[in-house]
């Protein structure tokens, strides 16, 4: 009797554990099937507890804050960009202002002298008892005329003094071709020179750089037959670039 009630309660024992395994596996797949599940990953995180929301085209939406495929983004933020580059040119233009002669380009200037320039001399009725000198540049390069002719009439001892209220304001600069002009008062219209005489030749100095340095050859241009009547009072002008301001008129 003993023996029958003990093998009817492992019977019944056997059961109510297999019902619980039974219970147990579709409380697991029903867990499955929601889609929580279970989990052991640390404290839940925002993104943890959102969930998808069906589109009435079945399709899964998005989950809010969270941009649809192919829409703009926008945002703010800050970032830092360094870059380099390099870059090559050309061109060609002319200055306004300067001189046209291609010949006139830095290095390419040589004083004028009676090596590359054409002298005439011709007295003038206008002003009275004056003398027009004329250079003409005959050379390849631009000369400059600077400050005033040096001249000296046959075996003369002293050098004629400029008129300093002819002093242009810059350098005469000739091109090939160009001429420069300055004047000698030869004698004082009032006859208050001295020493009187008539020159037969006429050598005419250039200066350089600076002051009284020379500027290369001398000219002597011819006179007229009867010579040139000239006294204490011969002075010159300056370099002009015009007749007209050489003679004052």
């Amino acid at each position: 009797m003993t023996a029958l009630r003990t093998t009817r309660t492992t019977r019944t024992t056997r059961r109510l554990a297999g019902a619980a395994a039974v219970a147990l596996a579709a409380l697991a797949l029903t867990a499955c099937q929601n889609g929580t599940g279970l989990r052991d990953g640390g404290a839940a995180t925002a993104s943890d507890s959102t969930t998808a929301t069906p589109s009435p085209t079945g399709a899964t939406s998005p989950a809010p804050g969270t941009p649809a495929p192919g829409a703009a983004k926008t945002g703010t933020g800050t970032g830092k960009g360094t870059g380099s580059g390099t870059g090559t040119g050309s061109g060609s233009g002319e200055a306004k202002g300067g001189s046209s002669d291609p010949a006139a380009a830095a290095g390419n200037r040589v004083p004028c002298n009676g090596s590359n320039t054409e002298v005439t001399v011709q007295p003038v009725a206008r002003p009275l008892n004056h003398m027009l000198i004329s250079v003409k540049n005959t050379g390849s390069k631009s000369c400059d005329l600077t400050y005033y002719p040096v001249l000296r009439f046959d075996e003369m001892q002293w050098a004629p003094a400029p008129r300093q209220e002819t002093r242009p304001q810059a350098v005469v600069s000739l091109a090939p071709g160009q001429s420069g002009h300055a004047a000698a008062m030869l004698a004082a219209a009032d006859g208050s020179g001295e020493g009187g005489t008539t020159g037969q030749k006429l050598t005419i100095a250039f200066q350089g750089r600076t002051p009284n340095s020379s500027g290369g050859a001398s000219a002597t241009p011819p006179l007229p037959a009867k010579g040139v009547y000239y006294d204490s009072s011969l002075t010159v002008t300056y370099w002009q670039q015009n007749i007209e301001d050489a003679l004052g008129s």
